[in-house]
């Protein structure tokens, strides 16, 4: 035997076989530490996979979200663009009817320098009644009188809506 051994009762053998053992254990504890670690991974990843999932389908939402967004914009400014220009040709319709309107309100005056005579139209004593497919046009001529004749001893018609048995006053031939 060597002379620390025969010398020396010591424990160092027993405390270093303690000491192993000890590790060993801890070993053991932390082995199963981890053992559980990573079966709580693996249960918590399809439930990683699923976020991961919604969070891809979220960032899709988003940007379908943005591209409607701008789609909706540029459908409003072609809107107010196309309102502006029906805006400005309405008010050109309405200043042409009311010109129109104004017109049709002044009384017809007869020409003066013509061939018959020269004062208004005088209604004559007979009337005609309107027939399907009169215009104004037609019944001057079958009357034998000018149109403008016709519309001044007629000041209230509308020669735009002749109504079939409708009664017209004849002006007088000049």
């Amino acid at each position: 035997m060597d002379t620390i051994s025969r010398e020396n009762n010591s424990m160092l053998p027993i405390g270093g076989i303690i000491v192993g053992l000890v590790g060993v254990i801890l070993g053991g504890l932390a082995l199963a530490q981890a053992s559980k670690a990573n079966k709580a991974v693996a249960d918590h990843q399809p439930k990683i996979e699923k976020i991961d999932g919604i969070e891809a389908s979220a960032s899709g939402a988003a940007a379908s979200a943005e591209r409607a967004a701008k789609e909706v914009r540029e459908l409003r400014n072609s809107t107010q663009e196309a309102f502006n220009a029906v805006g400005g040709k309405l008010g050109e319709f309405q200043t042409s009817i009311t010109k129109l309107e104004d017109a049709m309100k002044k009384p017809v005056v007869a020409d003066k320098g013509g061939k018959k005579g020269g004062g208004p139209a005088a209604a004559g004593p007979g009337e005609y009644i309107v027939k399907a497919g009169d215009g104004g046009t037609k019944i001057a001529k079958t009357l034998g009188v000018s149109v403008q004749d016709l519309q001044a001893v007629n000041p209230g018609v509308n020669w735009n809506k002749l109504s079939v048995g409708q009664k017209l006053k004849v002006p007088s031939k000049k």
